[in-house]
This record gives C-alpha cells, sequence and structure tokens, in this order.
C-alpha cells in the first residue's frame, strides 16, 4: 500500500456502535505506514476509549474541544491543515448533518470544517435514519461539495432490522481510502486494463477445461493501478476475490468473451497488462447437455485452440502491452520468445514451480524483460508489490514514449 506511505490521516470517529470497527481501520491505516491522528467526538468516547486508539496508532487522541493542556493552541487547525486526507468512520447521522449545515460542535466536525484536504465520510447508522429525507439531502450535499462517501451497506443492523446503514468492512473502507488518496497519483489521467483468472472452456453445462489460477496477481495489479491514480479495467475470469474498490470489473468467463473485452476496453487505453491464464484449447464443440458415463468405457475430445488474446491487440502509439510468461522450464528462453512473437513491450516471467511463485501464492517472483531486452530480477515479493513494479516500467515507457 505503497500510496499510504506517510500520509497524515485524520481519522475522525463519531458516536456510533460501529465505533469498534474503526479502530481496526486505525490500525490497518498505521500498518501501511500511514500517520493517523484520531480525533473523537465525546460520544464515541462511551462506546471506545481514547486510549484504545493511542494504544493502535502510537499518537496522541484529540476528543475535547476545550483542553487547556494541549501543547498547541488550536489542535484542530493543526491537524487540518497537515492532513493529506480526512476520513470520518463511523460517520452518525448527526455529523452527516453537522458536516452538510457546516456547524462546527466537536472535535470531528470542528476539523472537518477547517480542512482543506479531501474528505471520506464512512456512514453507519439504523436504516430508517439514513433513509430520513433529511438524512439523504445532507448527502446529496456532501457528494454535490465533491465528500468522497464509502458506503452503507445492506445487511443487518444493531437494532435487529435488516436494511441500508450498515458500516462498510475494513477491507473495502481501506480500499476507498487509498483510491482517494491515488486520485493525484502518476498515473491519473491514464487508462489501464488488466486482465485476471482462468478462463473456464465449456465441454458440457457441468465440466470445463481451466486451470489453477487464481486470480490474485491480475487483481494485485488492478488494485496498484488504482492507487496510482489510473482508470482502472479489470477483465476477470472465474474467480473467488472481492471487487476492488474503484476498479471496474468486467467478467468473462470464456477465452472468446475475455478477447472481446480486452478489444474494446483497449480501444482508448493507454497499458494493457495480461496477467490472465487463458486457457490455450478450448473443445470443438460443447454439448447442450450433460454427458453420461453409463455406457461409456471413456470420452474423446476434440481440441482447438483458443484466440491469442494479446497478439489480437494491435499495437498503436501510445498503447503499452505487457505480457505475462508462467513457466515450468527454460524461463529466460520462453519469455524471450514471447516478447518477440506477441509483439509486446515487457513480459513478466515466473517460474511456476518455484516456491512462492506458483498459481494461488500470495507472492511471486518476477523476471522482467523489456523489448530492448534488459533484463530485471525481482526478489520474492507480495503480488501487490509486484505490481507495482511493473507498473513502474509502465509508467516509464509512457513517459518516455515506448512505442
Amino acid at each position: 500500500m505503497y500510496n499510504l506511505t506517510q500520509r497524515r490521516v485524520v481519522l475522525g470517529v463519531t458516536g456510533s456502535i460501529a465505533v469498534y470497527k474503526a479502530v481496526d481501520l486505525a490500525s490497518k491505516l498505521t500498518q501501511a505506514e500511514a500517520l493517523v491522528d484520531v480525533v473523537m467526538t465525546p460520544g464515541a468516547t462511551k462506546f471506545v476509549a481514547p486510549i484504545t486508539f493511542q494504544g493502535v496508532t502510537g499518537r496522541r487522541v484529540f476528543f475535547d474541544m476545550w483542553d487547556q493542556h494541549s501543547e498547541v493552541s488550536e489542535p484542530h487547525v493543526v491537524l487540518a491543515r497537515g492532513a493529506d486526507l480526512m476520513v470520518i468512520a463511523p460517520a452518525t447521522a448527526t455529523t452527516i448533518a453537522r458536516l452538510a449545515l457546516g456547524l462546527a460542535e466537536d472535535m470531528v466536525s470542528l476539523t472537518a470544517l477547517a480542512t482543506r484536504s479531501p474528505l471520506v465520510v464512512c456512514p453507519a447508522m439504523d436504516s430508517n435514519m439514513y433513509e430520513h429525507p433529511a438524512t439523504q439531502a445532507h448527502v446529496d450535499t456532501l457528494r454535490s461539495r465533491g465528500v468522497h462517501l464509502i458506503g452503507p451497506e445492506q445487511g443487518r443492523l444493531a437494532s435487529g432490522q435488516v436494511g441500508a446503514g450498515r458500516f462498510s468492512e475494513v477491507e473495502k473502507l481501506l480500499g476507498g481510502i487509498r483510491y482517494v488518496v491515488g486520485l493525484q497519483g502518476d498515473l491519473t489521467g491514464k487508462k489501464i486494463v488488466v486482465s485476471a483468472g482462468g478462463t473456464h472452456e465449456p465441454i458440457d453445462p457441468v465440466r470445463f477445461i481451466g486451470n489453477r489460477s487464481s486470480g490474485k496477481m491480475g487483481y494485485a495489479i488492478a488494485e496498484a493501478a488504482r492507487d496510482r491514480g489510473a482508470e482502472t479495467v479489470l477483465i476477470s475470469g472465474p474467480v473467488s476475490l472481492n471487487q476492488p474498490y474503484g476498479v471496474r470489473l468486467i467478467h468473462a468467463a470464456r477465452a472468446v468473451e475475455m478477447r472481446d473485452a480486452v478489444l474494446a476496453e483497449t480501444a482508448d487505453a493507454n497499458a494493457l497488462i495480461m496477467a490472465a491464464a487463458v486457457a490455450d484449447y478450448q473443445p470443438a464443440e460443447a454439448v447442450g447437455e450433460k454427458i453420461k458415463r453409463q455406457g461409456r468405457p471413456g470420452l474423446e475430445l476434440s481440441l482447438v485452440s483458443t484466440p491469442d488474446i494479446i497478439a489480437s491487440v494491435d499495437p498503436r502509439p501510445g498503447l503499452i502491452k505487457v505480457a505475462f510468461a508462467a513457466e515450468s522450464n527454460d524461463l529466460v528462453a520462453n519469455a524471450r520468445h514471447k516478447l518477440l512473437a506477441k509483439g509486446v513491450d515487457l513480459v513478466a516471467a515466473n517460474d511456476i514451480l518455484d516456491p512462492g511463485s506458483g498459481f494461488g501464492a500470495d507472492t511471486n517472483k518476477v523476471l522482467l524483460i523489456d523489448r530492448d531486452g534488459k533484463e530485471e530480477q525481482l526478489p520474492l515479493l507480495s503480488k501487490y508489490d509486484v505490481g507495482w513494479r511493473i507498473l513502474d516500467a509502465v509508467a516509464r515507457m509512457l513517459e518516455t514514449g515506448a512505442r
């Protein structure tokens, strides 16, 4: 999560039962190396003591507007002016009303009124309160001012009711925060298309030809591109992963579907990163009904090649093409062959038999080879880190005009 490193984040916490989740959020932001200053309303301190937030952030917590013992005369002004981002999570109906009306009656609303940094608001309340016309009007006002709202979600609420008002999960909040921070990144104004996962080529309505790709590499690249400000489109085969916040997701189960989506999305894109493990072959004809085993001593399938997606994307000035090469032998030779055969600008090659670099792993060890033949061997890294390093190369190519 490089775009949070050393970012000054003011986390406003208000009086909702969801405050306990804000402790986890503060912890996760701190683990991402953000500098987190927590401000609390009096109501929030009734649920969780300020010392809890101080314990996870290592920084003083501010909750008293009238604190006469503060080392600075106006802490809300100091925090507001120094913030790269302010996040209010959870945000109650009262706090949302104060923000919309410009009222400064506690440390959270006071700091929010004083800051000019981007503001993220994460509502949490009973569904009747959230759906009330007054609350909806305040929400619309905040959106019109450029405030970023994350949530609320549909689900079971503290009251026992089911409806809109549930506080978003911390992983979604982190994704939204990273998205907002990344809006001023080095890839802002660029469109990056990423493919991920394997494809399922149907044999019959039950069976398919596929592979062991988890999609983790492509999803990590998409998150990294989003964090650097790119308009990010993720074209995904069938995987068990959540859609990254702020990333447009297109589902493509078959190779032909992925090809059509890639061709459509790359028409105005700046880069295509093909991390998907597309099946090389598909049945010549899919059977419309389930094939029965009874009376069959065996089963023969006639296979034909699937479309070569990245080779199908015509090279043009301003479009960077990146291919992945998952190999089990002759890594360098196969990667260099793919570089030339596919007409790409960069190949990311990995040995799937190398520990930590196979399908489903959270890490990868990648060799980058560019179209000039230059090699860069990356150490074993998280897949997010690998994605960031690939995007470093893409950003350099876009800046210098590789094509």
